[in-house]
């Protein structure tokens, strides 16, 4: 969700993954879904280590890709190293083109009937950008809200306050970091093909395009979700689709501002996704 996306919350409610039916089954010990993700700086000779190299060619016939990710990350680093170059004309103005990408910058700039100042500083998150040696910048708070305008949000309608903002970005960050580390679980079934880790490529929301996931949980008399994006991921040159489905889960924690539900898993769009989908299903229905 490092796009601009919404949800309204409402009861007390820890987010938790949830992956393979049942839910809340942790696979045996030794597993490697098991063990924790490991933060651990890429070896020298892995591609990912590369600043320069580019993100590898999408794969022959595949279908249903989301759009590359939002060209602001290229320019993210300006707003989270000096938040104040956000409000300068230089790095607002129209005709100030990065020509590494031919883009504008991103739009920082009150909407004309904004009813209150809002934070132009990006957070850095945790998730390593395909291609590079830096991380995904998160939009700021202005960012967001000139996108909830663009898709046709009003303010009007919800009357937020400047805290509301703040705590909007802060769910928003905290799902993106729960949904990567979800990611990272997965991707630890094939840490002897990818020793460096994976890097997010790009994503896309999808969330009137149900899974068929969430349709058949949907027909059982669960909830639809709110929300759902597909992240390509690259698996040291390999691109590897994931489908994540955001469920509401009650009244944001104050402390910890999760709320969501995540259900996260490979896509059904190879044989590897599959086997992977199989041996975790059946860790969880034999532990």
């Amino acid at each position: 969700m490092m796009g601009a996306t919404m949800s309204s919350p409402a009861t007390t409610v820890k987010a938790e993954a949830v992956m393979v039916p049942p839910f809340g089954v942790s696979p045996p010990q030794g597993c490697p879904m098991h063990q924790e993700p490991k933060q651990t700086a890429p070896p020298p000779e892995c591609p990912m280590h590369q600043a320069n190299m580019p993100a590898p060619a999408p794969a022959s016939g595949e279908t249903d890709k989301p759009q590359a990710g939002p060209a602001h990350q290229d320019r993210a680093y300006e707003f989270v190293e000096c938040p104040m170059r956000a409000g300068s004309g230089a790095s607002q103005g129209l005709g100030d083109i990065d020509p590494a990408n031919m883009m504008p910058p991103p739009n920082q700039m009150p909407a004309p009937d904004q009813p209150f100042p809002l934070e132009k500083a990006r957070e850095e998150s945790n998730i390593p950008r395909a291609g590079t040696n830096k991380n995904w910048v998160y939009p700021s708070e202005q960012m967001f809200w000139n996108a909830m305008l663009r898709k046709g949000w009003r303010w009007k309608d919800d009357d937020l306050a400047p805290h509301d903002m703040s705590n909007i970005i802060k769910i928003h960050n905290k799902n993106n970091e729960q949904a990567w580390q979800e990611i990272l679980k997965w991707e630890a079934l094939h840490a002897k093909e990818c020793p460096c880790g994976p890097a997010l490529i790009r994503f896309g929301g999808k969330a009137k395009e149900f899974s068929p996931r969430a349709r058949f949980r949907h027909w059982m008399g669960y909830e639809l979700p709110f929300d759902r994006h597909d992240w390509i991921v690259d698996r040291c040159g390999r691109e590897v689709r994931y489908v994540i489905d955001y469920y509401d889960g009650g009244e944001v924690d104050k402390e910890t501002y999760q709320f969501t539900i995540l259900d996260v898993r490979p896509a059904f769009d190879s044989l590897s996704a599959v086997w992977d989908r199989m041996r975790v299903a059946w860790w969880r229905w034999t532990s």
